[in-house]
């Protein structure tokens, strides 16, 4: 089994956010990888990471980072794939990472979710993924239509929920 998504996180201290992804992407039946790896204290290895993905198969690259977030932005510079950067809530509530990922040159996009959005990363993976791959569709269709299940179901049990001045 090869890897299609790449999740790349700036310290395993990332990894209790990016575990959201790893689910979503298990469940989905998608195969991945995750890794370790630092834009500032391991350059080489991100580079060399970055410029190999492509040729390894890999489709489409979850990359987190908190503080000065260049990880995404550094891969998405040496890698034609497309990068869905998560900011990570550390410093500043997570605003500075978000903007230091949003705010790519032109040319360079890395596509940005919420802070500590993982989910939605991973989400956005399996919808890039699935303009190519039928059964991939097919899982992702499901998995929308069951979150229509989930507020349909509410609506109905808002029903139960009892007030003295609820007309409904």
């Amino acid at each position: 089994m090869k890897p299609l998504v790449s999740i790349i996180m700036g310290s395993t201290s990332d990894l209790p956010i990016l575990k959201k992804a790893a689910d979503f992407l298990d469940g989905m039946d998608v195969p991945f990888e995750m890794h370790a790896l630092s834009a500032h204290r391991t350059p080489a290895e991100v580079e060399k990471f970055a410029s190999e993905a492509k040729d390894r198969g890999i489709r489409v690259i979850i990359a987190a980072a908190g503080m000065a977030a260049a990880l995404p932005g550094v891969i998405a510079a040496m890698t034609p794939l497309p990068v869905i950067g998560v900011p990570v809530s550390s410093t500043l509530d997570g605003r500075d990472a978000l903007l230091s990922i949003v705010q790519m040159p032109p040319g360079i996009p890395v596509a940005t979710v919420a802070i500590d959005g993982a989910l939605n990363a991973a989400v956005l993976a399996v919808q890039i993924m699935s303009l190519a791959d039928k059964d991939l569709a097919e899982r992702y269709e499901k998995f929308r239509l069951s979150l229509s299940e989930k507020i349909v179901k509410a609506n109905r049990d808002l029903a139960d929920v009892k007030y003295r001045m609820k007309t409904n």
